[in-house]
């Protein structure tokens, strides 16, 4: 194991703006539809597919039934998608954990984790590291986005060592203010 575990960390846009995009509904609507009863929160993941051999590839929406995980969590492995983008959108009100790495040189370098907020879904950019689909509660539904097709979508890489992921110890002033 990695002596210093990753501390995971809020998900922000400043945070996670390298690696894709942060999916919620915040802030006033960008356009108000269906007679004036909806908010619509328009287009916010860079959807990004590329072709491979003359095969197109199409984007996708599939469903994926995970099994929570608890912390701390053992990373032995991220992937990437070198020919399309990932969207996670949970179905249900709980936050999961996601981790990301930078590349270097084609692998992956030191992780980073985050935890989402309730309703906050995310977008991976395409090729970038990052984590298995992992939430921390159960149902772990999610409404996933990204590129169906024949050619190969998927680059793991197995750390020699793997890491912990822990979470961020509270400090004695952010306990008392929960109380």
């Amino acid at each position: 194991m990695s002596e210093e575990p990753i501390l995971i960390a809020p998900l922000s846009p400043q945070a996670f703006a390298p690696f894709g995009d942060i999916l919620e509904a915040n802030g006033a609507p960008t356009k108000i539809i269906n007679q004036g009863f909806c908010g619509r929160y328009h287009d916010l993941a860079a959807l990004d597919f590329l072709p491979s051999d003359g095969e197109a590839g199409q984007a996708g929406i599939s469903l994926f039934d995970a099994q929570p995980r608890s912390l701390p969590y053992c990373l032995d492995m991220v992937e990437r998608h070198p020919l399309g983008s990932q969207a996670f959108l949970p179905m249900s009100m709980h936050g999961f954990l996601v981790i990301v790495a930078p590349d270097e040189g084609g692998r992956p370098g030191r992780p980073l984790a985050f935890e989402t907020k309730p309703g906050q879904g995310i977008n991976f950019h395409r090729n970038i590291w990052h984590g298995v689909l992992t939430p921390l509660k159960a149902p772990g539904l999610f409404a996933v986005v990204d590129r169906i097709g024949e050619a190969n979508n998927l680059e793991e890489y197995w750390f020699e060592e793997p890491y912990w992921v822990a979470a961020t110890p509270k400090t004695k002033k952010q306990t008392k203010s929960k109380k």
